[in-house]
């Protein structure tokens, strides 16, 4: 007789699901997480809704929104208070490129701009470069250049162009450490730019981690402005993923039209072979098994609807999609008549960029790699108003809690967003 792959592969979940061990400790990639809720009782409050334990899984009570948490709108930017002075520009001017996805955007576009400040230079409007040799795209192939110039008008000027007669042989490279400061600025950048009178930065990433420091001090008004008030996308751009995400709500109806968004993206999980990192139910990254079991194990229902950061679908997949039948990757869920343009094209861009914006604007995410992509979504859910982030953990137990899962990053107040809204 013939054996079912299906059917092996259900065993294996069924055993993993009763046998997976560890507890609720220290986690060195994802920060470390909240203590577990003691107490057996089975019928608990969570966040305002009451929840049961049966038949080994966390359910909502009638009329309550189970694992779900409600957005907040408690946070409001610091920065408009605090920036006073009108933009000065020199005759030099500061360039640069976006690289590497738009989790390094972010911190590049913020670094140029408190370089452009600090300098009193004027700002050139960067190219974006993607991985491979030849992949560049203007800036408002993807983002909003008007936007851009706008919401930076009383800080610095920007222009679209460098002036032809500046020449690429007169502007010094310059490496700088990303987060950086005033002070950096003037002792290591100041004598440069007086020098050549025109600059290119290349930010690097010392670290990604963007947890608050003490020792850091207040974070630059400028810095907050660049980081969470000057990029959207361009308007077309911007369409495709609204129209996306409409659709996964439409697929969630039974849950008010809630969704999760995870990044799970198989070739990183083949490089970084997600090994325990030494503490025990901790790993640097989660196959789509173990995220299956995760979200079960906190009550998420079989209908919920889940979105993918994964390019295509993969075999590799098909347990998670077995558990949660509404699993999608884009090619489900983009317009057909936008997949040539932003599907098709050799470059993947346009698909980290979707990927990124729609996993700020889900209900939940889930982070099943940790890096940059985690941190910055992070922040820019804090900006949002959308608290429910969820670090997976091996649960020793038969079900446990959403809100012993909340990312630190928010759970403790310590990422650096919250040092830019009050």
């Amino acid at each position: 007789m013939g054996v079912d792959l299906r059917q092996v592969v259900a065993g294996i979940l069924t055993i993993t699901m009763f046998v997976m061990l560890g507890q609720m400790l220290h986690r060195d990639y994802f920060d470390s997480l909240q203590e577990k809720a003691q107490g057996d009782a089975h019928d608990i409050e969570f966040e305002g809704s009451r929840v049961s334990v049966k038949d080994s899984l966390v359910g909502a009570v009638e009329g309550s929104k189970g694992p779900w948490m409600d957005d907040t709108n408690d946070l409001n930017p610091c920065w408009p208070t605090l920036l006073s002075d009108e933009a000065v520009s020199s005759k030099g001017y500061v360039t640069f490129s976006l690289t590497n996805g738009p989790e390094y955007h972010i911190s590049q576009i913020t670094d140029a701009v408190m370089v452009a400040k600090h300098l009193g230079a004027t700002l050139v409007l960067p190219d974006i470069r993607g991985s491979k040799p030849g992949d560049e795209r203007n800036f408002e192939d993807i983002y909003d250049a008007d936007k851009l110039i706008k919401s930076l008008k009383n800080v610095i000027k920007v222009v679209k162009q460098l002036p032809e007669e500046v020449s690429l042989r007169d502007i010094a490279i310059v490496k700088v450490p990303t987060r950086v400061t005033e002070d950096y600025i003037k002792e290591n950048i100041d004598p440069i730019f007086k020098s050549k009178g025109n600059i290119r930065v290349a930010t690097y990433f010392p670290s990604v981690n963007l947890r608050k420091s003490s020792q850091d001090g207040e974070t630059d008004p400028v810095a907050c402005l660049a980081m969470f008030g000057s990029l959207e996308l361009q308007p077309e751009l911007n369409a495709v993923v609204e129209s996306m995400i409409e659709r996964l709500r439409t697929h969630s109806r039974k849950s008010a039209g809630r969704f999760i968004a995870v990044d799970l993206r198989i070739d990183i999980l083949e490089k970084k072979h997600c090994h325990s990192t030494g503490v025990v139910g901790s790993k640097t990254c989660y196959n789509a098994q173990e995220i299956a079991v995760f979200l079960r194990k906190l009550g998420f229902a079989g209908d919920t609807t889940i979105y993918l950061t994964q390019p295509r679908w993969d075999s590799s997949l098909n347990i998670l999609k077995d558990i949660f039948p509404k699993t999608f990757t884009k090619e489900a869920i983009m317009p057909a008549s936008k997949k040539s343009k932003y599907l098709e094209s050799e470059s993947s861009e346009y698909e980290n960029v979707i990927d990124f914006y729609i996993s700020s604007r889900s209900d939940v995410f889930v982070p099943a790699i940790s890096g940059l992509f985690y941190a910055n979504i992070v922040g820019k859910r804090i900006a949002l108003g959308k608290p429910q982030v969820l670090v997976p953990a091996e649960i020793s137990e038969t079900s446990g809690l959403a809100t012993d899962f909340i990312s630190p990053y928010i759970s403790k107040k310590n990422h650096l967003a919250y040092s830019c809204f009050c």
